[in-house]
């Protein structure tokens, strides 16, 4: 089983991924947060940031690109390239709504016409691999079909099927027969993505549509030794936990990451950890109104004095 870190924004930049492989390492590859380009291809610098080979030395990284127009991407893709990247992602999958509403990321599934025309002309003009993470639909998942003949049509490196359509967010069921029908009926290697946090939802993806190439993102925010775990290794303990929170406190600011921001970073990590420690709701609460790094410290320092740990979040969303 190969296992894929997805791309979430805010939170698996390159001081996550940094001190994530090297303490739990066992990630095959690593997507950046999505990259959105102008008109003319260019990115912000913090974008930038966030790809350059240095900050990435020890990884598999590849750059996802949101946009709308085939131009943008190609632009984009050609940087890369410069850059030494192999790989582009497209992101076809991105369920917010202001994403969708401008024809990006799960908004490209509304026009499956113009999805065909954009990714023809990506594949005309692009020397790079060209990878694609999607959803299932918009509104529905019963255009899959469609959607993955247009899909078939082009020789993508990897397609990354998150089991969901746009409408479920990342709240409803994953819809496994769908991803069995991708699998069955892809021409391209495919990838599962949606919802997997513990060896028995690895274990249901299994029975019923086995896959070897698995993508977590939530899942590795709620527990980072979660990949560790799926093959078969130790569970996490809190003081692994522990050194891995404060490298990351200590790495976001070194990285030139201001008080306000590394705090705001790190509460919503907590956001998806926090069921690991039942009963100690009080505390995490003491961590989310934190307004400063030394509030956040003592508030983590109480929570971790006590015994309040289990080694599997029972996160879902």
């Amino acid at each position: 089983m190969i296992f894929y870190l997805a791309p979430m924004e805010g939170l698996t930049g390159y001081v996550f991924r940094n001190i994530l492989n090297r303490r739990f390492p066992g990630v095959a590859k690593y997507f950046s947060p999505f990259i959105s380009p102008d008109g003319s291809g260019k990115f912000k610098s913090g974008s930038m940031r966030d790809i350059l080979p240095e900050n990435n030395p020890d990884l598999e990284l590849v750059p996802q690109v949101l946009c709308n127009t085939p131009e943008q991407f190609i632009a984009a893709s050609k940087i890369f390239g410069d850059m030494g990247y192999r790989e582009v992602n497209l992101n076809a999958g991105c369920p917010s709504g202001t994403v969708v509403s401008k024809h990006k990321g799960a908004g490209m599934l509304a026009d499956t016409k113009g999805l065909d025309n954009f990714l023809e002309e990506i594949f005309s003009h692009t020397q790079l691999k060209i990878s694609v993470k999607t959803r299932l639909g918009v509104d529905t998942s019963d255009n899959f079909p469609e959607i993955l003949e247009i899909y078939n049509k082009y020789p993508i490196y990897e397609l990354t099927v998150h089991a969901r359509n746009r409408a479920g967010q990342y709240k409803s069921p994953v819809d496994l027969p769908a991803f069995r029908y991708a699998l069955e009926h892809s021409k391209n290697p495919v990838c599962y993505n949606g919802n997997i946090f513990s060896s028995a939802e690895l274990n249901e993806l299994n029975k019923t549509a086995p896959c070897d190439k698995v993508m977590l993102g939530r899942g590795v925010c709620a527990n980072p030794a979660l990949v560790r775990q799926l093959k078969g290794g130790k569970s996490l303990e809190k003081e692994e936990l522990r050194d891995f929170l404060n490298e990351l406190s200590s790495g976001l600011l070194a990285s030139g990451l201001g008080e306000h921001f590394t705090l705001a970073r790190l509460k919503e990590l907590w956001y998806y950890m926090q069921d690991m420690f039942p009963g100690g709701e009080r505390k995490i609460k003491m961590i989310k109104r934190a307004k400063y790094l030394s509030d956040y410290n003592e508030a983590l320092n109480a929570l971790f004095s006590e015994n309040y740990f289990t080694a599997s979040s029972k996160f879902r969303g």
